[in-house]
């Protein structure tokens, strides 16, 4: 399946014919083809890994593994097709299956498999949630017989087995499976610890129900809290097995719904754009699928409709709303001649566009490539728990082998030399572990919901501690990213309120930004405006109509000119400071006179200086990234603050800012809420999305701000540190407890009510530890 926007596009060489880059050892071109593979059964980023240098083995490919995405995109010789690929990623021990198409998407290989209508990591989550839930019924039950002596009844041993078994080999099976691939390739994990410490647990819980103690009718754990030997054979740590495999999976189900989430701006994007299209043929207009439009094709944009693609006008005059696009927060005036671009909004007249670009080649798929290259290329930061793991692991089974050997070498029996070595893997078990992450990232995701946060998981807390910059987009961001009124200059002897009151009555009949600034204003002060008689709106120049028996005339200069107005020097002055500024100007006249001018500008949010200073005392470098002019971007960061401006930046530069600033060694977050900002937001350490911007940014974003207020975004920062530094006490407790208790079990002093209550204890401490983020406060310090 070769891609049309892979790492070779634009131009990149199709099959088969040779690219002059693409050459192997004898000089010989060589032609390559893009392939895009999605991957399953990866539980951590070294089984990305994995994947990625199996794949880098084959002669001429190049393969980059995306554990946060799913994916893999391969550049590829021509006679390596994705077949072969695909077995090579199943040798490891993966699942791999070429994008099915948006008609087709559904059935994948592997052990769970897709119902129709249903993708692969559909299919993945629903499988995961079904084991958590019958974790959960099956496991509680064994807790509560094990732990409470009050409910063990005369065979109480023998119904925990049977609730537990289940639990153990079908829902904790991802884990065995992990574990299996990662002891093929020599690795440890936390998948590896979850699987050797349950099934440690279960095993020998079976050994002393069938060949031990155990089993005999009226056998009860009595609850005594002392450190001393006991036999081995009449223990059980069924509660063990179980309810670890029942904590453990709740978190990576929560973490793999937040990563699900990982392509949904990609799709978002292309709902930005228009479905079909009314082509002229003829000079009869035919609507036909967008799919179907070519290029030199021409098409009509009616007021409000969304331009189908890229283009350039051939007839009509228009205002286009290009902000998601551009950032731009005034609309673009255009003509025959000009260019325009797809998904756009047409604001005013009809338009008959000439198309120049369609499909893969358009302004909005290139923006959906860049965030795509960003997410693909953004380092994965692998979990805390993992990585301590990787060394614990290893350590805890050495330390059961010694503990083996030491017992056996001493003389003691085999029987409690096993008894010993096998307690010493089931206090290794990570119960408290298990709830350290999702406990924690659950009461702080669950307050910042509250205060108007939304974080997407554990990985984005990590960045928020290392941030040292934050770039910020002005338009939705920094300002409200609505135009309004903020200046009446009227002429000598002209009252201000009536010079606002006609203008906004003859506005209120257009559609345009500005247009409804000024009437929104008008309409704010006096109530319902007097409705315009002969009203005619001009494209790009302005409008006119009757209002109270006075043709009443707003716009631009050029409208003046057309009528013969002359224009007072005093007022001109007022506009030229005005446009000086970043402001429009906007012209009224009525009885052939000029009255005034009116200002509009994209006001400052309220709370944005604020937030800039507070993101200073957090240690953060605030810079402002804008696709706007220079004029307006300066005026807007001396507003707030900000000494570090870049202006009039297309979406591309956007992330080539970030990437620059993260090669200079910096930790970038990246707030914005346009379609021009997603790119930047998924390529940044940190994307922080304004959920009052495009589905896309927020898409693309690590953080949402459910408020639009930039002030959030300062207590997202310090929410999600909070977080992060709560999740690191967790962990570090739940590995004390090992700690502490593997020394008892290599001596054989382990008793199991003991253990269980430690367990609980570690637990109970790692919930209430997570419980205390519910104080948290916004706006409350600055660190």
């Amino acid at each position: 399946m070769t891609s049309p926007t892979g790492p070779h596009a634009p131009g990149a060489p199709s099959a088969g014919i040779p690219s002059p880059g693409d050459r192997g050892v004898s000089g010989v071109a060589v032609a390559t083809t893009d392939v895009e593979l999605e991957i399953g059964g990866m539980t951590c980023a070294s089984c990305a890994m994995r994947i990625e240098k199996k794949l880098n083995k084959l002669d001429g490919v190049t393969a980059s593994v995306n554990y946060a995405t799913e994916k893999a995109r391969v550049a590829a010789p021509a006679d390596v097709d994705a077949q072969r690929l695909i077995a090579v990623v199943e040798e490891a021990g993966y699942t791999a299956t070429l994008p099915a198409p948006p008609a087709a998407a559904g059935g994948s290989a592997g052990a769970d498999a897709a119902a129709p209508g249903e993708t692969r990591a559909d299919a993945e989550l629903r499988s995961l949630r079904q084991r958590l839930i019958g974790s959960i019924v099956l496991s509680v039950p064994v807790i509560l017989l094990s732990m409470v002596p009050a409910l063990q009844f005369t065979y109480w041993q023998w119904a925990a087995f049977a609730l537990a078994a289940p639990v153990v080999v079908w829902a904790a099976w991802p884990f065995h499976r992990a574990a299996w691939l990662n002891l093929r390739h020599g690795a440890a994990t936390m998948d590896t610890l979850i699987s050797v410490g349950t099934l440690a647990a279960f095993l020998w819980s079976t050994y002393a129900l069938f060949l031990g103690t155990a089993g005999v009718p009226g056998m009860t754990h009595a609850f005594e809290l002392t450190v001393a030997p006991s036999d081995g054979a009449a223990n059980l740590y069924l509660e063990v097995a179980a309810g670890v495999t029942m904590f453990v999976l709740a978190g990576r189900y929560f973490e793999k719904r937040s990563k699900r989430q990982a392509g949904a701006a990609l799709r978002a994007l292309l709902e930005l754009g228009a479905k079909d299209v009314a082509v002229l043929r003829g000079g009869i207009e035919t609507r036909i699928p967008l799919e179907q439009l070519a290029v030199g094709d021409e098409f009509v944009v009616r007021p409000g409709e969304k331009i189908a693609t890229d283009g350039v006008v051939v007839d009509g005059r228009s205002a286009v709303d290009a902000s998601l696009l551009t950032g731009e927060s005034v609309p673009v005036e255009v003509a025959a001649g000009d260019a325009v671009v797809g998904a756009t909004v047409n604001a005013g007249g009809r338009l008959v566009v000439r198309a120049t670009r369609v499909g893969a080649d358009t302004q909005l798929a290139q923006i959906a490539k860049l965030v795509e290259d960003a997410q693909s290329g953004k380092a994965d930061v692998q979990r805390l728990a993992d990585r301590v793991a990787g060394v614990f692991v290893p350590v805890v089974i050495l330390i059961a082998v010694a503990t083996l050997g030491a017992w056996l070498g001493g003389g003691f029996p085999p029987e409690a030399a096993f008894t010993a070595a096998v307690a010493v893997l089931i206090i290794a078990c990570p119960c408290a572990l298990g709830l350290a992450t999702p406990t924690a990232l659950l009461v702080g995701t669950g307050r910042g919901a509250q205060l108007g946060i939304l974080i997407t998981g554990p990985e984005v807390l990590e960045s928020t501690r290392r941030v040292d910059t934050i770039v910020l987009d002005k338009t939705g961001t920094v300002t409200t990213g609505r135009m309004s009124l903020d200046g009446v200059h009227a002429a000598d002897g002209v009252d201000e309120a009536e010079l606002l009151r006609l203008a906004g009555a003859v506005e209120h009949a257009s559609e345009h930004p500005i247009a409804r600034a000024i009437a929104d204003e008008a309409e704010r002060r006096f109530g319902p405006l007097p409705v315009p008689e002969s009203f005619e709106n001009l494209a790009g120049r302005g409008v006119h109509g009757v209002v109270d028996g006075c043709l009443v005339l707003v716009g631009r200069a050029t409208l003046l000119a057309e009528w013969a107005l002359e224009v007072d020097e005093e007022l001109a002055a007022s506009a030229a400071r005005a446009e000086a500024e970043g402001r429009t100007a906007v012209y009224v006249a009525w009885d052939g006179r000029l009255r005034g001018v009116l200002t509009v500008a994209d006001a400052v949010k309220p709370t944005s200086a604020d937030a800039v200073a507070r993101l200073r005392r957090l240690g953060l470098t605030p810079i402002l990234l804008t696709g706007d002019n220079e004029t307006v971007a300066r005026r807007v960061a001396a507003e707030v603050g900000i000494d570090e401006v870049i202006a009039e930046v297309l979406p591309a530069d956007k992330v080539a800012v970030v990437a620059r600033l993260q090669a200079g060694g910096r930790i970038v977050a990246m707030a914005g809420d346009g379609v021009n900002d997603a790119a930047a937001l998924a390529q940044a350490d940190l994307g922080i999305a304004m959920g009052t911007g495009s589905d896309v940014a927020i898409e693309a974003s690590d953080i949402t701000l459910v408020r639009g207020d930039l002030l959030a975004a300062v207590d997202a920062i310090r929410l999600a540190r909070s977080t992060l530094g709560t999740i690191k006490v967790n962990l570090f407790w739940a590995f004390a407890y090992n700690v502490a208790a593997i020394p008892l079990a290599a001596l054989g002093l382990l008793n199991p009510m003991l253990a269980g209550a430690a367990m609980a204890f570690s637990s109970v401490f790692v919930v209430g530890n997570s419980l205390r983020l519910r104080a948290f406060r916004s706006g409350v310090g600055s660190a």
